[in-house]
């Protein structure tokens, strides 16, 4: 069985326009806010609390995060990744349509993979993985080998999607066959 695994943040979603309420949330000025919130994302996306996250932020800051503002924080976030670009959705609703077997891997924290998978355009897909349930992320090996036992595939039957060619280097190197993602016009005419 072949399988297409798209990745979500700015693949299947568009890019997050939270950051600036975020940084209003937390009474901080957005460049700094940016930076702080991007410096810690990783551990994050590789299963730590978002209490953790929001509060290792807060102290980059200098603001204190309680449980109250951590939720507020996570709720915006969470919303601001939650557009679809309708051209990938698209894409996605006309290959499981035509039967292909569809995966989601992404970077993510594992509220956020609570979210999509309470989604209705979830369907399409068989298996979802996001690095913050499996603590391990994208481009490292590891988080390949899971998605390939997940799959029960092959890594040359699988043909991944997405936007930072770090984690187009990694599934290669993984085996997967991979492309960077330059939107569903060039992912489709790569498929067809």
């Amino acid at each position: 069985m072949n399988w297409i695994v798209f990745d979500y943040g700015d693949v299947l979603s568009k890019p997050s326009q939270a950051r600036p309420d975020l940084a209003a949330a937390m009474g901080a000025p957005l460049p700094e806010f940016e930076k702080a919130y991007w410096d810690h994302r990783l551990p994050y996306d590789a299963g730590s609390t978002p209490l953790e996250y929001w509060q290792t932020v807060g102290k980059a800051l200098g603001v204190p995060v309680d449980e109250a503002l951590s939720a507020e924080l996570t709720r915006i976030d969470v919303e601001g990744w939650a557009h679809l670009e309708p051209a990938a959705q698209a894409l996605v609703e006309a290959l499981s349509e035509a039967g292909a077997s569809l995966a989601l891997l992404s970077n993510a924290p594992a509220v956020f993979g609570e979210w999509v998978r309470a989604q209705e355009w979830v369907r399409h897909f068989r298996v979802t993985l996001f690095s913050g349930d499996v603590r391990c992320v994208k481009p490292d090996a590891k988080i390949f080998r899971l998605l390939l036992d997940e799959l029960g595939a092959e890594p040359a039957d699988c043909l991944f999607f997405d936007d930072r060619p770090s984690n187009v280097d990694g599934a290669r190197a993984a085996g997967l066959k991979a492309q960077v993602w330059n939107g569903a016009d060039a992912a489709q005419a790569w498929l067809s």
